[in-house]
């Protein structure tokens, strides 16, 4: 018998062609609970796949498309007053859904993405000093083009460190953009995607994913890199703490997608480009020089002592 998981994978495969390991970083985030970047030029499927996500789980979703006139009160809500007795009523923004969509998140003001910092890192919103919690499971999952710099705004490390993975979708191979025509030719793949979990089934695998079995010398490994990133000259600003966490968790995600009930050093060492280089910072020479912090961080994975 075909597991949940495994339906709302092959779902997912269908909408994206050709990118199975950007359908298994998504589905390794939504494991996780954690949130997810997808970063590329317009056109590759990046929206396409998080609102495939939304459908094959039976949970509530919402989109926001960012723009530089965008306020912070049009994603978390507002209290807005009722002229009959004068009280005043919390209208809540679309942050309050299960799987929220913040479609080209650098074209927001700073101001505004800043608003997403506490409902990213603590599942709540703080308005006007009252806290409402956010449905559970909750995942952001956020797109932007990096080619486009007009109009846009950077994201700043805060922010950046508050995704669990960036993924990027890139262009398909030729026989997969060639199925991709045929797939398109009668309706969208994405009308056909059946529900596959729902949002107690998802959280019932996130608490599995949190009993994976991780030895110590797994973590160490993990930490290994972490701590070699702080140390690289070619880096002024090495992973966090947080980066620590994302990587230990990512790699229990992945293993509970790949059918195990234990992390190994490969789950760490696949997962670290996507995990720790949106939350390091190049030195001036490095970035002059050419090279990318994806580059830097598989280079010093590839230095770093594997256990066995």
């Amino acid at each position: 018998m075909i597991s949940p998981l495994s339906r709302l994978r092959d779902a997912l495969r269908r909408v994206l062609e050709g990118k199975p390991e950007v359908v298994d970083g998504l589905l390794i985030g939504a494991l996780a609970g954690g949130h997810v970047l997808l970063e590329d030029v317009p056109g590759v499927g990046k929206t396409t796949l998080a609102k495939g996500l939304a459908r094959a789980l039976e949970v509530s979703f919402a989109r926001v498309q960012l723009t530089p006139d965008l306020l912070p009160s049009d994603i978390l809500g507002a209290q807005v007053l009722n002229p009959r007795d004068g009280t005043l009523t919390f209208h809540r923004g679309p942050v309050f859904t299960h799987v929220l969509l913040a479609d080209e998140l650098n074209r927001a003001s700073p101001r505004t993405q800043s608003a997403l910092l506490e409902a990213m890192s603590e599942a709540q919103v703080t308005v006007d000093g009252q806290t409402y919690p956010l449905p559970s499971p909750f995942l952001v999952v956020a797109t932007q083009n990096p080619a486009d710099a007009a109009g846009t705004f950077p994201l700043p490390e805060a922010q950046l460190d508050r995704f669990l993975l960036r993924l990027s979708v890139g262009y398909p191979a030729p026989d997969a953009e060639l199925r991709m025509l045929y797939a398109h030719q009668r309706g969208l793949p994405l009308d056909d995607v059946p529900r596959a979990l729902s949002a107690a089934e998802l959280l019932a695998l996130q608490a599995t994913v949190r009993d994976v079995r991780v030895t110590e010398d797994v973590a160490r490994y993990a930490l290994s890199i972490v701590a070699a990133t702080r140390a690289a000259p070619s880096l002024e600003l090495g992973a966090s703490p947080r980066g620590a966490l994302a990587l230990f968790r990512a790699a229990q995600a992945r293993a509970t997608l790949s059918g195990r009930d234990y992390a190994t050093p490969d789950d760490v060492s696949a997962l670290a480009v996507p995990v720790l280089a949106h939350r390091v910072r190049m030195s001036p020479d490095a970035r002059y020089g050419g090279a990318t912090p994806e580059v830097v961080v598989r280079q010093l994975v590839s230095a770093v002592d594997v256990p066995t």
